[in-house]
């Protein structure tokens, strides 16, 4: 079994403990900042073994990951660069812990702020792009911190309360269809909106 198997399958281990809610809380904080795997795996579990909470559930995986995503900014803007402009070694420990975090990606992220601000940070809290990409390169970029908490709200909540809606309205039938397809509908989710509010910008 590879190591990231294995962290996957001791994750879910957490939602037959006393200490899932906290578990939840943790990995929702640390997704945000570096950790590779995303809380909606934890999310899932918690949700089946007591539906009841699921709503409950939502709202601790997005303040954990609302509270890790102020952490990620914090890490792009105070310890990303040296004054000089030159990365620091913790820029070049994220370049190689991040799947796809490179300097070319880097660069691309750098010009979609420039361009889109609000929407980079709510595309990738809602889809499946990494969160963290966005939210270090948000500190580093000194996207507007009430704008970038605004934005990591909207986009995390609605992402873990449709997940949790979903396990509380269908139960477990509807775990594989979420397993399956999630990341799509997520994706789908995403264009469509963002594709209805540019359509209204430039229509009028």
């Amino acid at each position: 079994m590879n190591p990231l198997k294995r962290l996957y399958n001791w994750i879910l281990g957490w939602s037959e403990s006393r200490w899932g809610a906290l578990a939840l809380f943790l990995l929702a904080f640390a997704e945000s900042s570096f950790f590779p795997i995303p809380p909606d795996v934890l999310l899932i579990a918690l949700c089946l073994g007591c539906a009841a909470k699921a709503f409950r559930y939502a709202a601790i995986c997005t303040v954990g990951s609302l509270l890790g995503a102020v952490a990620g900014y914090a890490i792009g803007y105070f310890l990303w660069q040296t004054p000089s402009g030159e990365f620091t070694a913790i820029a070049d420990f994220f370049f190689r812990i991040i799947p796809g975090f490179t300097h070319a990606e880097y660069d691309k992220i750098s010009n979609l702020y420039n361009e889109y601000n609000f929407w980079v940070v709510f595309t990738a809290g809602f889809s499946p792009i990494p969160y963290k990409l966005i939210t270090i390169t948000a500190g580093v970029f000194r996207l507007d911190l009430p704008m970038f908490v605004f934005a990591s709200i909207v986009s995390r909540g609605l992402r873990f309360v449709l997940i949790s809606w979903l396990i509380w309205k269908y139960g477990a039938p509807i775990k594989t269809f979420i397993d399956k397809y999630f990341n799509l509908l997520a994706i789908g989710f995403t264009v469509l909106l963002v594709g209805g509010f540019f359509a209204i910008k430039y229509a009028f």
